[in-house]
């Protein structure tokens, strides 16, 4: 598959995919008797990991090492899982401060509908009508 087809199918564009080459992410990528690069199915699982990955917020580094241990073979599956728990460890860290973050703004936003409904009332001077 074409560095074109590989970029519309993930929705990555081809500077991110030559750069993830570059860092060592798609180290493997095989090019044509012309230069072209050949991203056998092996590759676009990568690019599909390296994207699920970076969607996650792990860094180009981080996975760059996890893919470099990977390539060493089964004496590595420790470490590359240690990695593996470590990044997680940090996306809960930072799912844990989004919820404690919409839950401060629902609870301001309760508040501030009741203090409004509570002005409205006052404003309206205790009258039947409705707000």
């Amino acid at each position: 598959m074409k560095i074109s087809e590989v970029s519309k199918k993930y929705d990555i564009s081809a500077d991110t995919l030559r750069y993830y080459e570059k860092m060592g992410l798609l180290p493997n990528v095989k090019k044509n008797s012309s230069g072209i690069r050949d991203y056998s199915e092996s590759d676009c699982g990568w690019v599909e990991f390296i994207k699920c990955m970076r969607g996650a917020g792990l860094s180009v580094e981080v996975l760059a090492r996890y893919i470099e241990l990977f390539y060493k073979g089964d004496e590595t599956r420790e470490e590359r899982k240690q990695i593996l728990i470590n990044e997680r460890e940090k996306l809960i860290e930072k799912r844990d401060n989004i919820q404690n973050t919409i839950d401060r703004l629902e609870y301001k936003i309760n508040t501030y509908n009741n203090t409004i409904i509570e002005k409205e009332k006052e404003l309206l001077g205790g009258s039947k009508i409705k707000p």
